[in-house]
């Protein structure tokens, strides 16, 4: 069991280790839609790559999410399967709209799997990218 200081220097080292490996600027918070997000998540367990949406007006979050789920024979194309949920909540009990497709068995706590989890954020995030950049007009016509 890692000690909380152990654990936050693994993340710290996993994060930087990403960041030169694959040296890009991604898109993530510049999606230029308030509120409309692209991330990556490591985790003990998974990795994920998601779209979050997290307005404060829950109408305009709706419509979002509407939006960019009428997308979906496009997104799978490129992600395979994926999932949604209009209500997730996170861990400190906020509740936002997420797509995500995720990576199971790999873990941000172990060397071996980091490779993995690279290719699978660049590969998974790319192709996002791209889907957004070919529907941005359409997704941002709410």
């Amino acid at each position: 069991m890692l000690s909380k200081e152990e654990a936050q220097k693994l993340r710290q080292e996993f994060w930087t280790a990403f960041g030169k490996s694959f040296p890009r600027k991604w898109v993530l918070y510049n999606t230029k839609i308030k509120d409309f997000s692209f991330k990556f998540h490591a985790e003990s367990k998974k990795a994920m790559v998601s779209v979050d949406l997290e307005m404060k007006d829950q109408d305009l979050q709706e419509l979002y999410y509407n939006k960019f789920w009428s997308l979906e024979d496009q997104l799978k194309e490129l992600w395979g399967s994926l999932e949604k949920s209009p209500t997730f909540e996170l861990e400190n009990g906020k509740i936002i709209s997420r797509f995500w497709i995720e990576l199971s068995e790999v873990s941000i706590y172990d060397k071996q799997s980091w490779q993995t989890i690279y290719e699978f954020f660049y590969d998974k995030m790319d192709a996002l990218e791209r889907f957004f950049f070919d529907y941005e007009e359409f997704i941002k016509d709410v």
